[in-house]
């Protein structure tokens, strides 16, 4: 989740000049699709204080809503990380793209909490193939010392998304009625969709890439591009691989903290701390932007190290060990009473997430020949909602019944597992043929 600006171009230009840049303008294309899937996602959330006064929801109500698009979503991330595996990303996300956006302009429709949830339960099943598709296109199109900021630039468009649904919205709503900010947010997608079509081509049949710049990428790529077993046995071996279940149990783990804060904290803001939504708009983007900052930190600390001489894998374990501290910071947030005290609080606990999650979806391209890369992501993003699936409808009951302060504290031990399940499952491949035999 979060958005590399120009700081990308100090890491970017340690490429050799005159070698092309078609991976660059893809990879800010893909950060584009993230933003505007945030915006999407996020509208229903940034507004969830307004339609739950009008409708008379509870916490439990909003849990259901919330938890609908997890579940969905999850199931996407595999079922999607497949079909992408299988048709590829460039009509994949083109499909994807259109059908949450329309998905999500027909939820400004919706009036009930059966009409929500439903709507939020397919707007889970396009948007899902954000992610293993972005994965996809960063293994196939970026050597591995420069993956992690590529990742980082794509995932940063999480945060962005998000911090500009928290500030546009609810002026959208204020301005036209809530429902017009769903056609808003909505129609952004058929503008990326026409960007998209132009900008991505496979790297072997791109009108545009230099011979230098497929030299370049080819070179330093570790993992070839096809693995050496096929049909059943692939997924088989992938199922025996504790890489795969190292980078499974990760995210799962980090993920649900995740969701925590992008879709509790506008409501939080409201119920806890009295802020209407105007206030909302003024101070509930601030947290991603924070996250941003995350992902740039992790994408560039592994980059360095990884030019240093430190290897891939050793890099890219030691920012999450790091970077699970702040996430701590989470904790005490619901309990102190100043709100700003708080807010600052949650930000460094979202930088801390943002870096480490974007570790952890460097992962699956570093360890796995292309052609499973997708699926590989597939499959940690349906643990990873499945489990923040469950966390969403637990917080609503917790909310109902108690206060925030235990879900934040939840959210601010889980990291520490997740690190302990990479230290202790993911290994480097034995050679540069590891990845490809996939053996367990």
């Amino acid at each position: 989740m979060n958005a590399e600006n120009v700081i990308v171009e100090v890491d970017a230009s340690q490429k050799p000049r005159g070698k092309g840049n078609v991976r660059w303008w893809i990879v800010w294309t893909l950060f584009f699709s993230t933003v505007t899937n945030y915006i999407s996602r996020q509208t229903f959330s940034v507004l969830a204080p307004l339609i739950t006064a009008q409708y008379h929801l509870t916490h439990t109500d909003l849990s259901k809503i919330l938890g609908a698009f997890q579940i969905s979503y999850a199931l996407t991330w595999l079922l999607g990380g497949i079909f992408l595996d299988a048709v590829g990303t460039r009509l994949g996300l083109a499909l994807a793209v259109v059908f949450w956006s329309v998905i999500n302009i027909l939820t400004g429709f919706a009036s009930s909490v059966f009409g929500f949830a439903a709507f939020r339960f397919l707007l889970g099943i396009g948007e899902g193939f954000n992610w293993p598709g972005a994965s996809k296109t960063v293994a196939e199109w970026f050597p591995s010392q420069e993956r992690s900021l590529a990742v980082a630039i794509f995932d940063s468009g999480s945060s962005v998304g998000g911090a500009v649904a928290a500030l546009a919205i609810p002026l959208i709503a204020l301005a036209f009625g809530w429902r017009s900010a769903f056609l808003v947010s909505g129609a952004l997608g058929f503008v990326w969709l026409a960007v998209w079509l132009r900008v991505y081509h496979p790297l072997d049949r791109h009108p545009r890439v230099t011979k230098e710049e497929v030299a370049l990428i080819r070179a330093g790529q570790d993992a070839p591009s096809t693995s050496t077993e096929r049909g059943v046995q692939r997924w088989l071996t992938l199922a025996r691989n504790r890489n795969v279940w190292g980078i499974v149990l990760g995210r799962a783990l980090t993920d649900p903290i995740w969701w925590f804060y992008v879709f509790w904290l506008p409501q939080y803001l409201s119920d806890a701390r009295g802020f209407s939504l105007q206030r909302i708009a003024l101070f509930a983007w601030i947290p991603f932007i924070a996250a941003d900052l995350g992902n740039f930190t992790g994408g560039w600390i592994s980059g360095y190290c990884i030019r240093r001489g430190v290897s891939v894998l050793r890099a890219r374990t030691w920012v999450c060990v790091v970077s699970c501290l702040p996430i701590l910071a989470g904790i005490p947030a619901a309990s102190v009473h100043s709100v700003y005290f708080a807010l600052g609080l949650i930000c460094f606990a979202l930088w801390g997430y943002a870096s480490w999650s974007t570790m952890g979806l460097t992962l699956p391209s570093d360890l796995f020949p292309q052609d499973v890369v997708a699926t590989v992501t597939g499959v940690s993003g349906l643990a990873a909602g499945l489990v923040g699936a469950a966390f969403t409808f637990a917080v609503g009951i917790l909310v109902d019944r108690f206060s925030y302060a235990p879900a934040f504290l939840v959210a601010g031990l889980m990291p520490l597992l997740a690190t302990a399940c990479l230290l202790l499952l993911v290994r480097a491949p034995a050679s540069a043929s590891g990845p490809v035999a996939m053996k367990s």
